[in-house]
């Protein structure tokens, strides 16, 4: 089952983003979010928050699983976090 990756940044808009988490959660059951860096991370965890407010009336609980990876950034490896974002069993 393929999953769209969202890649976020500091500049990505919360709303948007937890309309898109929001929409994968409904078609798919999992959401993956990807960050580089402080702004962006706190991005990422805004819009989740959203996300949570946006499928809670529909009886769906989300959780976050967050973790690193390695992601290669003009020909160098940085740390980023990922948050997985599935349906609460």
């Amino acid at each position: 089952m393929y999953n769209e990756v969202l890649k976020i940044s500091t500049k990505s808009n919360p709303n948007a983003i937890a309309g898109a988490i929001a929409g994968q959660i409904k078609e798919k059951g999992k959401s993956e979010l990807q960050a580089i860096g402080a702004g962006a991370t706190n991005q990422a965890v805004k819009a989740i928050a959203i996300a949570r407010g946006f499928v809670a009336p529909l009886g769906i609980n989300l959780v976050c699983v967050p973790g690193f990876i390695e992601i290669s950034a003009e020909n160098e490896e940085v740390t980023g976090i990922k948050f997985v974002v599935k349906v609460e069993k």
